[in-house]
């Protein structure tokens, strides 16, 4: 009995570390394949802002959460462009099923950052994100520096503080 619990014990601590070493898997954002709009394929290696902060987004157009964020970067996304250079790419994590009303929401809320496809989920899965909205910060080296998921009205202000830290090469905590 008692070497069952130390055993039961002992994996519930590894599996616990390996739970907290999860959290931050990847420094730099891992190679999958996305698609564009256009059905182009590309990779999220190659997601960048030339030595600027990078703001990426799993959401998805039933989330209504997702959408409101979303909505409420795009109405001030041209101003902190223009005043941090940060880029920001919304990875819609619709399926099959889904994946056609994205460019309708899209072109209805007249958002104007870059909307990749994540159809199968692969880039979800290597980013480890749970549920949606998920968002994450690069600094301008591509490393994860924040992530948070929800959504709450002021949450874009406090992203867009963060920005400005990293633009003024603080850290991020």
């Amino acid at each position: 009995m008692r070497k069952s619990f130390l055993f039961f014990l002992l994996m519930l601590l590894t599996g616990s570390l390996v739970a907290q070493e999860n959290v931050f898997k990847y420094k730099t954002l891992p190679d999958v394949s996305l698609r564009d709009l256009k059905g182009i394929t590309c990779s999220s290696a190659d997601i960048h802002n030339d030595g600027k902060p990078v703001i990426i987004s799993f959401w998805a157009t039933w989330c209504k959460p997702c959408v409101r964020e979303l909505t409420a970067i795009s109405d001030v996304y041209d101003d902190w462009v223009e005043e941090t250079g940060v880029k920001l790419y919304a990875i819609s994590v619709d399926d099959a099923r889904s994946s056609s009303l994205v460019a309708p929401l899209i072109n209805g809320k007249g958002w104007e950052f870059t909307v990749l496809l994540d159809p199968n989920s692969d880039f979800k899965r290597a980013m480890n994100v749970g549920p949606i909205p998920h968002t994450f910060l690069l600094n301008g080296k591509g490393e994860v520096v924040w992530q948070h998921t929800s959504f709450a009205e002021g949450d874009e202000l406090n992203l867009i503080d963060l920005v400005r830290k990293l633009n003024r090469g603080e850290e991020i905590k």
